[in-house]
């Protein structure tokens, strides 16, 4: 914190003159006592900026910021951006030198990645070392870092993502999700990001957000979930629990501790790999923390559309995007592996965005306000009495096209009171059905005259769509 500043004259002064014409701190010094230098008055109202409400323009001086929502941006990253990639190559520079995807160095790195992708397969405790948090960086940087601009477009569409929030990151890593959060939002957001990372992920993390603008304010915590207050930070906008879900000793009582700290209208984003365990944790945790009628709701996109009834069932459910370029440094990596003849390049490169996600608030708002109805439509709940008939139904789409290749196209599909995992297979497309296909992850289906089937082999429903079964799009 700046010293020789009096705090409480430089915000009266700032509230003042806000309203009448930009804060410039070569006028602000004048009306402070001992008159500081200009320097360090721009250094006290940085600090000062966010609870104030004031933007830093290129020029050094202050303005109000922008209160409407933040828009969607059009979301979809075709490749990890340069400039993170330079820095991060930087980091391997100075730990390693130029050559240092080859040599022992790169088995090294290949061997750390191969180790850290078997501890997460197998549910192990997971260290992190400089070279493990190197290692993580290269192979994960670039999927974390788009998967989350996707989760957020959630709340953008809705308007419920402030263009002036506070964020706590939870278990941050090594920055993925927080440059997706960064370049997510437009460039007058005004930004108090807090991250938590006790691990050798903050040294690169540090590193990684030395590439933000200037408002997009940050601080590093190097503190365990566990042992630190969320409510010290302030009112929380934005809750973040980005691929740590399965780190935690006790992740639901932890999820639930940090809710304490949302704000009113706040939102809480589980974040997740695509991977089975992983996957199924973040929506356990969900499900924990959701009970019907509790204080806390899903806002999207596993909707509860039954309000008395909750899911039940594996929960194994995810989105999948676009894939990004290979970036260069993984590029690098996979190259100079030694291969036999018969092996295959990419084990070093991840560019799949794959992740499964769950938002959760307070305020009782959903993505979108559709519940189904007890006199038209069936429960997922009650599918076993159906086997073989015909139903009607509301639900969720929650996968993309799950089929092999030729294969009919499958879909899995929720409505909040599933037990056993239910899947929409279409036997017959018809203009009738085609919703189903083209709607997207976490759209609401209405289907009509529905087959329901039972699936051994899976041991799970069916709901076989033929050409005369209809499936409208009711919410996108």
């Amino acid at each position: 914190m700046s010293a020789g500043v009096d705090r409480e004259e430089l915000r009266s002064t700032a509230k003042y003159l806000r309203n009448v014409r930009p804060v410039d701190p070569d006028e602000v010094y004048e009306y402070l006592p001992g008159q500081p230098h200009p320097a360090v008055v721009r250094r006290a109202l940085r600090e000062e900026a966010f609870d104030l409400g004031l933007v830093e323009r290129d020029d050094g001086t202050f303005v109000p910021a922008n209160d409407d929502p933040a828009p969607r941006p059009g979301w979809e990253p075709e490749a990890f951006p340069d400039a993170y990639a330079y820095e991060l190559e930087g980091l391997l520079v100075e730990r390693y030198g130029r050559e240092w995807a080859t040599g022992e160095s790169g088995d090294g790195l290949r061997a750390t990645i191969r180790r850290l992708k078997e501890e997460y397969y197998q549910g192990w405790d997971v260290e992190y070392d400089a070279d493990a948090a190197l290692g993580y960086a290269v192979y994960h940087l670039p999927d974390f870092y788009a998967a989350v601009g996707y989760a957020l477009d959630d709340l953008a569409e809705r308007e419920l993502l402030p263009r002036r929030l506070r964020v706590l990151d939870v278990g941050a890593g090594t920055g993925g999700p927080a440059l997706g959060l960064h370049d997510y939002l437009p460039d007058d957001a005004l930004v108090d990001y807090h991250a938590l990372e006790p691990s050798a992920n903050a040294d690169v993390l540090e590193r990684m957000l030395g590439e933000t603008r200037r408002n997009f304010g940050t601080t590093v915590h190097r503190s365990t979930a566990e042992s630190f207050d969320p409510e010290s930070v302030g009112e929380v906008d934005l809750l973040l629990f980005g691929n740590v879900l399965s780190e935690l000793r006790d992740p639901e009582a932890t999820v639930d501790r940090y809710l304490d700290a949302l704000a009113p209208d706040g939102s809480c984003l589980l974040l997740a790999p695509a991977d089975l365990n992983t996957s199924t944790g973040m929506r356990a945790v969900e499900r924990a923390l959701t009970p019907p009628g509790g204080d806390v709701g899903v806002y999207g996109p596993d909707l509860r559309l039954w309000p008395d009834a909750a899911p039940s069932d594996r929960g194994w459910s995810f989105d999948e995007r676009p894939s990004l370029a290979v970036p260069g440094f993984q590029a690098r990596l996979d190259d100079a592996e030694r291969r036999g003849p018969d092996d295959e390049p990419g084990t070093f490169t991840n560019v799949d965005v794959r992740f499964s996600y769950a938002l959760l608030r307070t305020d009782g708002r959903r993505r979108v306000d559709v519940r189904a109805d007890p006199d038209r439509h069936a429960r997922l709940a009650e599918a076993e009495r159906h086997v073989t008939n015909r139903v009607n139904l509301l639900a969720v789409k929650l996968s993309r096209d799950l089929s092999d290749p030729k294969a009919n196209p499958l879909f899995k599909v929720g409505d909040g009171s599933e037990e056993l995992e239910a899947y929409a297979v279409v036997t017959g497309e018809s203009a009738l059905n085609r919703d189903l296909p083209d709607a997207p992850y976490g759209a609401v289906l209405a289907f009509e005259n529905a087959l329901v089937l039972w699936n051994d082999d899976e041991g799970a429903y069916n709901l076989v769509c033929e050409a005369e079964t209809v499936v409208d799009l009711v919410a996108p």
